[in-house]
């Protein structure tokens, strides 16, 4: 079955374009001009995605959002607003108000396309992850070795996923992962532990769902407001992670990553051992990881450079135990192919 696009917008050329655009791509759309007809046609109706223009006459799109989000049926039905504002107030606005992200008008058809599809994959994997990691464990018979690998598919599936959304960077979660397990190896934890690090660090970015492609790919400095939504992240990984009953610690990497050594990180503020030692590890490994792979703004880092910053971190950014670990393992590499490709 095709999926559901419902556009709300009060000029009809807006409608019609919009219409073209993804009804040629085997998209169903309905076309309504108002808010109150929105209101209505939801009472009865549940599409997978909504576009909603910002600025209409009578109910414009906060009022409209505002009455979508407190009806139980309708709340977390995605919401991507349409607007020609550029300005800063009105995208914030937008994203407290629970949009998932913000499309300019007038379209522009691969843009247009490639938001609708991205916001519909994403949001359905984050409503079924606990459905889909339950209906999997009820498949799987007793034998640990089944049970493991299925669950390891789901996370690789899901972290693939995380990663798309950025388009700088490609196998980051996993790299992560990767070098999260091999420092748990040489700080001599067992290599149940070690799998569970792996597991922990494949999920540490899953709270990044919530976070509007828009922010992520920005090319330029992020403003105040943009980059207090992303630390929003941690927090938002852990309440989808903590679901899995099954893997209760499988948090503790999404939340308290961000955390650092000396107090100043976030969400929680915590330092030194209060951090989980799971985060200590991938805290490091991350940035790792983020140094050493491209970003929007600049190229892969040196790798003198990189490990410059880890050891200048040791101790206030970093674990010190776990950074000097780091650090053995960059002077390891010395062709330089612990990075992203």
């Amino acid at each position: 079955m095709s999926d559901w696009i419902l556009v709300v917008d009060d000029d009809t050329s807006n409608l019609k374009m919009a219409n073209r655009i993804l009804s040629g791509e085997n998209l169903r759309v309905s076309c309504l001009k108002s808010g109150e007809d929105a209101t209505k046609f939801l009472q009865e109706n549940r599409p997978d995605l909504i576009l909603l223009d910002v600025h209409m006459p009578g109910m414009n799109g906060f009022d409209t959002i505002a009455a979508i989000r407190e009806n139980k049926e309708t709340a977390d039905i995605p919401v991507i607003f349409l607007t020609a504002d550029d300005d800063s107030n009105t995208e914030k606005k937008g994203l407290e108000a629970g949009a998932m992200d913000f499309i300019k008008k007038p379209f522009v058809p691969e843009v247009l396309l490639l938001r609708v599809r991205h916001t519909i994959e994403l949001i359905r994997l984050q409503t079924n992850l606990a459905y889909e990691v339950e209906k999997k464990t009820q498949e799987v018979t007793a034998q640990h070795e089944k049970l493991e690998k299925i669950s390891r598919q789901i996370a690789t599936t899901l972290s693939g996923a995380i990663d798309a959304k950025d388009t700088y960077t490609n196998g980051h979660s996993t790299r992560v992962a990767e070098y999260s397990r091999e420092i748990s190896r040489r700080a001599g934890f067992s290599e149940e532990v070690q799998d569970e690090i792996y597991m922990m660090g494949l999920l540490h970015d899953v709270g990044k769902i919530g976070i509007p492609d828009a922010i992520i790919n920005k090319p330029a400095k992020l403003t105040d407001e943009e980059y207090s939504i992303i630390q929003k992240h941690p927090v938002t990984g852990a309440k989808i992670l903590k679901n899995i009953t099954e893997f209760p610690k499988l948090s503790t990497g999404a939340r308290w990553h961000h955390e650092r050594y000396d107090g100043k990180g976030y969400p929680d503020g915590i330092a030194g051992e209060e951090i989980p030692t799971e985060a200590r590890i991938i805290a490091v490994a991350d940035a790792y990881d983020a140094m050493s792979s491209r970003r929007s703004y600049r190229d892969v880092l040196p790798q003198a450079k990189v490990r410059e910053e880890v050891e200048k971190g040791k101790g206030t950014q970093f674990d010190p135990v776990f950074a000097e670990i780091m650090l053995s393992m960059i002077d390891e590499d010395r062709d330089y192919q612990m990075r992203e490709k």
